[in-house]
């Protein structure tokens, strides 16, 4: 055997020629210039269309995450189609069998994951925690109700805060205080913004539109209730009231999409009543981590919720007491916000739009202050007084 010659002639590598890496190449290539598509046609409009506002994050936090998602696909896309493509199309060439093992790995881990999800119980998204205050108990019409004749305390904002909740399942001053339905009543309904998270009671909206207005409030709001909920638990205590004056319900668009989850008890298309339905773990988990939503699905919502509002001022009218939905907007409204309000309360729908400073909420929580509360129910006080 000869010495080898110092002079060696560069061999292009099979993978150039092989039929399997050819192919991979074009898929990864495809793959990549589909993200990048992806990336240029998610733009803001499309995204308002499928993503709606969020109660827990500011719109300008929320248009920033979108931004970095669009930029780390689109920049994955580019790299993919003009950088990784042969290197990554040799690797999955030379290694097939590999590459379906991992294949049939994740699709096993994905089965076995959804089967230990199901071992754990998962409650709707607005109430996680059994332990969280005020204390709710399950209800199979409405979903879950207050926890009745009890007090609870929280710390929140640096001082505890008192939730009592009276024998009927509404906040109250103190237990020894509780509503009297018989005497004149303003009846709020809502969620945990009308219910007062993180004041106290006379901070509350219902108790500060009772002191302007020396007439008696009853506050009916629920933690995590949709308008639906509210309507629901509406429908149920409105009879028990004697001398109803006005009934108070809300509206926020960032807390419409509570309006479109389904694994609650609920009302479909002519407020049929519906029962929670179940769903897989894992999707109720992408869903929560990308609340991706079709257009039809929205639309759907948008009638359901303006159906709802309606019926509920139809409901106060029936007792001769006068309706009004409070529409709570912190900072200036934008264009989505605006536009999502406009289709849903129309001018049968008597309702007032308050804003206050988007400064006013509670240290660390999105919740209105007491500050927020009281030129709420300021606002209120001012439509209800000459009526």
């Amino acid at each position: 055997m000869g010495n080898p010659s110092p002079f060696r002639v560069h061999q292009p590598s099979r993978c150039r020629y092989s039929a399997g890496c050819v192919t991979a190449e074009i898929a990864i290539a495809v793959i990549g210039v589909t993200l990048v598509g992806c990336a240029i046609a998610a733009n803001q409009h499309w995204l308002d269309s499928h993503f709606l506002p969020s109660f827990f994050l500011p719109r300008n936090w929320y248009v920033r995450l979108e931004t970095v998602v669009r930029v780390a696909i689109g920049g994955i896309g580019l790299s993919l189609a003009l950088v990784a493509r042969p290197h990554l199309a040799r690797f999955l060439a030379g290694t097939t069998g590999r590459a379906l093992q991992i294949v049939i790995a994740a699709v096993l881990a994905l089965g076995t994951s959804e089967v230990v999800l199901r071992r754990v119980h998962f409650g709707p998204t607005e109430w996680l925690s059994a332990k969280e205050e005020p204390r709710r108990l399950a209800d199979p019409r409405l979903g879950w109700v207050l926890a009745p004749a009890r007090t609870g305390h929280d710390f929140m904002g640096g001082r505890t805060v008192e939730y009592a909740v009276d024998a009927s399942g509404y906040r109250v001053r103190r237990l020894d205080e509780p509503v009297d339905p018989g005497r004149p009543s303003i009846v709020f309904t809502g969620e945990s913004v009308m219910f007062g998270e993180g004041l106290m009671w006379d901070e509350t909206v219902p108790a500060q539109v009772e002191a302007m207005l020396g007439i008696q409030s009853a506050n009916l709001a629920v933690h995590g209730y949709s308008s639906d909920q509210a309507y629901l638990r509406l429908e149920m205590e409105l009879p028990r009231f004697r001398r109803p004056v006005a009934i108070v319900g809300l509206f926020m668009t960032a807390l419409f999409g509570r309006n479109l989850d389904d694994d609650r008890p609920h009302l479909g298309p002519g407020l049929v009543w519906l029962p929670a339905e179940p769903a897989s773990q894992l999707a109720s988990l992408a869903g929560l981590l990308v609340p991706y939503l079709t257009e039809a699905t929205v639309e759907q919502g948008v009638k359901l919720t303006r159906d709802v509002l309606r019926a509920t001022v139809d409901l106060a009218r029936t007792r001769a007491a006068t309706p009004l939905i409070l529409v709570p907007q912190f900072g200036p409204e934008d264009r989505t916000e605006q536009t999502l309000r406009r289709r849903i309360l129309d001018d049968t729908i008597p309702h007032l739009l308050v804003t206050v400073d988007a400064g006013w909420r509670l240290p660390w929580d999105r919740h209105p202050n007491a500050r927020a509360a009281h030129a709420i129910a300021n606002a209120i006080a001012a439509r209800l007084r000459p009526r």
